[in-house]
């Protein structure tokens, strides 16, 4: 079986918007003993097949709520197909519309608004599981735009098919409602570090968050986490210049809680590092994912 997404006029039109790798009709592919990985989210997001639902690598980690049979036929059904987008390439722009949302399957994006100024305010990390364009659906529009930080694979959905699962799925509609209160919790801890803590406080929260975050995928080894996010993200995030962000890791590296690497954080004292954000850890309940 293929999909003929590709070929449809108004997902193309869409669809110059953005950077592909890959923009082809691929064969869904079910896994043939029926196990899943049990490593890391992205264990099978690079073989270049459409990932059936049932196969999902996200299904395969403890963090994520499983779906009930009714729920994954549904959701096998909603899915469209899959969108590889290079990094640095925009994945939604604020004010636009879009008639898909997406999971993120694989890499790392931020969200982020743009000021008049030309500043710009990093919202948060996107991750695997983490779904992307709902805004559209509800206010027709992005209030925010979507980056890819690195090369991403997206699972593709109908907006129109949205409100079959609101009607047909009452479990799945509670789903999409705690996903958004996440992210609203996630925007009020973050407005909280940046108005009311300083500079140290700061950077220690929202490297314990990205790694709380990335250890529940399995992308955490040794606490150590490989990591795209630079300096000028972490300050675009909590409100930092980025001399005032340099300056500060080197104070937070100077504590021994860190060691802050090009393209890697490591945690040398965990303990610590949680002192100096005052951070604690939330979400004990596996959490759901479209």
């Amino acid at each position: 079986m293929s999909f003929d997404i590709w070929a449809r006029p108004s997902f193309i039109c869409f669809a110059r918007e953005f950077t592909f790798t890959r923009l082809r009709a691929e064969p869904r592919r079910e896994t043939g003993d029926g196990q899943l990985p049990k490593d890391r989210a992205s264990a099978t997001a690079s073989t270049g097949q459409v990932i059936s639902c049932g196969g999902c690598p996200l299904r395969a980690l403890s963090s994520f709520r499983e779906f009930k049979p009714p729920e994954l036929d549904f959701v096998q059904q909603f899915k469209m197909g899959e969108l590889v987008v290079d990094a640095g390439a925009t994945i939604f722009l604020e004010g636009s519309d879009s008639p898909h949302i997406y999971t993120l399957l694989e890499g790392w994006a931020l969200r982020y608004r743009m000021l008049e100024s030309g500043r710009r305010q990093v919202l948060n990390f996107a991750l695997p599981g983490d779904l992307i364009g709902l805004q559209s659906v509800l206010f027709d529009k992005m209030l925010h735009s979507v980056q890819a930080l690195t090369p991403v694979r997206l699972c593709v959905f109908s907006r129109q098919r949205l409100w079959e699962l609101y009607e047909r799925h009452s479990g799945l509609a509670y789903d999409l409602t705690w996903i958004a209160s996440r992210e609203e919790s996630i925007l009020a801890e973050h407005l909280t570090y940046v108005g009311q803590r300083n500079a140290l406080a700061r950077l220690a929260y929202i490297i314990m968050h990205v790694m709380e975050r990335c250890r529940k995928l399995g992308l955490v080894v040794n606490d150590t986490l490989a990591t795209p996010i630079t300096q000028q993200d972490l300050g675009d995030a909590m409100g930092l210049s980025i001399v005032h962000t340099n300056k500060t890791l080197r104070r937070l590296t100077a504590t021994g809680a860190i060691e802050w690497r090009r393209g890697g954080i490591v945690v040398r004292n965990a303990a610590e590092l949680t002192r100096l954000a005052d951070y604690e850890k939330r979400e004990t309940q596996p959490r759901p994912f479209i």
